[in-house]
């Protein structure tokens, strides 16, 4: 599928995408410089975590999704430009877990002063190997017309 401009998409379209494999040493890597907690940088301390065993940290997850997104998984024209948005890290990610995001427009709203833009409500959902859902994010993007 090419890049798909405003007057391609409508209410309910769905999209997927590829897979991403979270990985410890990346895990790690991305909490240590980003998210440094003990939970997401030692399994000793994540056992008597809350979280039983190590888990990536919810903005690992997020910059993964943003990457399955923007790699084709929202094959927008001009980009994934965000303006705004709702998350939920509904459960936890793990090592070895496997994601991928399944995304639904729900809303379409043309410009009224821009007519060759809109704003384009997603609902995205990150999935791991086993169908539940990691990471939950309805964002408003804008999106362009094709220029005549």
């Amino acid at each position: 599928m090419g890049h798909l401009y405003l007057e391609d998409l409508h209410v309910g379209q769905r999209f997927t995408s590829a897979t991403w494999l979270m990985e410890e040493s990346r895990i790690k890597a991305f909490a240590a410089e980003f998210d440094p907690q003990p939970f997401h940088l030692d399994e000793s301390a994540a056992e008597t975590s809350i979280f039983r065993g190590l888990t990536a940290s919810g903005w690992h997850t997020a910059a993964v999704t943003m990457r399955l997104l923007a790699t084709g998984g929202l094959p927008l024209a001009n980009g994934l430009i965000g303006l705004g948005g709702e998350i939920a890290w509904p459960r936890a990610t793990r090592p070895g877990d496997i994601l991928r995001v399944e995304s639904e427009i729900v809303e379409i709203v043309p410009s009224r002063s821009r007519p060759n833009q809109g704003i384009v409500t997603v609902r995205s959902t990150t999935l791991n190997q086993s169908e539940e859902p990691v990471y939950t994010f309805t964002a408003k993007i804008l999106a362009f017309k094709r220029a005549t």
